[in-house]
């Protein structure tokens, strides 16, 4: 299915689990940046919402409950993704509340969060800049999973590089970042290649970059 489909098939059913104030928080938190965020950042990664969680209820520091516009959470991972839009009211902003804000990201730290924050401007102008923090925020969970595989060693530092930078990598920073000669360069980059863990990004007759191929790319 395409976005619109999985987009509404997800929200249905996060509705269909929630009551009381965890389903009005969703119907009425849930706007326009929300799905934008989904739209051009999050679906073009990863093609699927597993593991994703609009308006994620958390108890508050103060007794009470916040809500996280997205959090994403597998065993051990706690990722939240916030949108924050600018508009009058953050102008009129009282300083208790801006001093509040500012304490409730740092409990969602002190808990376990990692917590990442966009603005609505860089989801709608700079998506491309948007998906690289998402991809290189849960690459860096990937990067440990990769210790798991019987990948080499130096395969698996070819990954971290790629995943920690978040776009196309070029043999030649393999060779600088590795201190590798260039025909075990293209020897490793080869191997990932077969093994599907690594795909052509430009060149044809000659393959000038590489990118993380969907076996890493997608491991949600």
């Amino acid at each position: 299915m395409g976005f619109e489909e999985e987009y509404e098939s997800f929200l249905n059913a996060h509705l269909q689990a929630r009551t009381g104030e965890r389903l009005r928080r969703l119907q009425e938190g849930h706007n326009k940046a929300e799905m934008l965020f989904l739209k051009q950042v999050w679906w073009p990664l990863y093609h699927h919402f597993k593991y994703l969680y609009p308006e994620y209820e958390v108890d508050d520091f103060k007794d009470g409950k916040r809500y996280l516009d997205f959090a994403y959470i597998r065993p051990a991972i706690r990722i939240c993704l916030e949108v924050d839009g600018y508009g009058p009211h953050l102008k009129s902003i009282s300083r208790w509340q801006f001093s509040d804000n500012l304490e409730r990201q740092n409990q969602l730290v002190i808990d376990g969060w990692t917590v990442i924050r966009f603005s609505y401007d860089q989801v709608k102008e700079q998506p491309r800049r948007c998906q690289q923090i998402v991809q290189q925020v849960i690459g860096r969970w990937l990067g440990d999973e990769l210790d798991q595989t019987s990948l080499s060693f130096i395969e698996k530092e070819v990954l971290r590089l790629a995943i920690r930078k978040g776009e196309a990598i070029y043999p030649i920073e393999v060779e600088k970042c590795l201190k590798l000669s260039d025909k075990t360069v293209k020897k490793i980059l080869s191997q990932l290649v077969d093994k599907k863990m690594l795909i052509p990004a430009s060149g044809t007759m000659r393959i000038r970059s590489y990118r993380l191929g969907d076996q890493v790319k997608y491991p949600i």
